[in-house]
């Protein structure tokens, strides 16, 4: 007698299943709340105005690609929850990992491209280089906006062609009865993982590192020129510099989290349902949604239309209650 394929893993327990939909669930409802407001405002200025800001282009497809994966999340948090033995079928699992990977490659080059920007927009240089780049920036960002997906999604491809392979072996359940049961495994390329993985992030995140450096450089040289020419210790351009740099830092260590959370579950070196894979998911789950929070209250544009938004919110709440 011979059963078809099956998960190895046991099903989880209903303890497991409760942790992680209420807090990764709960994660990803923030984080696709935050992305729509900010998609939305984004939207609605598109809409008006017959035209996208450059800032507002970036973040509106940041936000799309972070609602998107959020979504692909929680989706994938229910199938290895419940659905485990369709979960783990070679085709759907691999096409799991393709799409994750393809959204976390987008997400991640989309918020490079905005610290760049404002680098460019905040920095004050006086290289050629630099003075071109700042010229053009806002013509370039839609081309390489397009080159991101390009890459993000050739980077992708890569993982179901050289990372995962699946396999059925035979697990003996009753040697006198002659009765197996097939049991699914999938296998990891390890090497390939890490080439592949570090390739996709490392490049997008070397250039968010120079940026974060270059800007932190153009404040110290700015505050010196203030202190030479006797200018009060606060003024716009440092304030701007200020709140690039800290909102920049801030993606940074939420970004390091997630880099080494989401490395550790692509690998596969725990089990679907153990402690440290449900960790991952939370700490992957929860880098868009504190991203999302931070930008809302780093952007006035954004930080005070959420104020009014909430101000609504409230009166209409008060109007139904009355």
């Amino acid at each position: 007698m011979c059963e078809i394929c099956s998960s190895p893993e046991e099903k989880p327990s209903m303890f497991v299943i409760i942790i992680s939909f209420t807090i990764s669930g709960t994660e990803c409802i923030i984080g696709i709340t935050g992305n729509g407001f900010i998609m939305a405002i984004n939207g609605t200025e598109w809409v008006q105005n017959r035209k996208f800001s450059t800032s507002g282009r970036i973040l509106f497809f940041l936000s799309l690609s972070r609602i998107a994966l959020q979504t692909r999340m929680m989706i994938e948090n229910f199938a290895s929850l419940i659905f485990l033995s369709f979960y783990k079928e070679d085709t759907i699992y691999e096409l799991f990992r393709v799409i994750f990977m393809f959204l976390t490659f987008c997400s991640l080059w989309f918020a490079t491209w905005l610290s760049i920007f404002y680098f460019v927009k905040i920095a004050n240089f006086n290289n050629p280089l630099f003075l071109k780049l700042k010229w053009r920036i806002t013509r370039l960002m839609p081309w390489l906006l397009l080159s991101s997906v390009i890459i993000s999604f050739c980077n992708s491809v890569l993982f179901s062609l050289h990372v995962y392979n699946a396999s059925c072996s035979d697990l003996i359940l009753n040697p006198f009865s002659n009765s197996t049961k097939k049991k699914y495994n999938i296998n990891t390329n390890m090497i390939n993982l890490v080439v592949i993985y570090n390739v996709g992030m490392f490049i997008p995140l070397i250039m968010f590192i120079l940026a974060a450096l270059s800007l932190i450089i153009s404040l110290k040289r700015h505050t010196l020129q203030m202190e030479i020419n006797t200018i009060g210790s606060r003024n716009p351009s440092m304030e701007a510099h200020m709140g690039a740099i800290k909102a920049i830092s801030s993606f940074l260590i939420l970004y390091i989290f997630n880099f080494v959370a989401l490395l550790l579950f692509m690998s596969n070196i725990f089990d679907e349902n153990s402690f440290w894979n449900i960790s991952c998911k939370i700490i992957m789950a929860a880098y868009p949604s504190g991203h999302s929070i931070l930008l809302i209250l780093g952007n006035p544009k954004l930080r005070n239309a959420w104020g009014t938004f909430q101000h609504q919110m409230k009166f209409c709440l008060k109007g139904r209650t009355s």
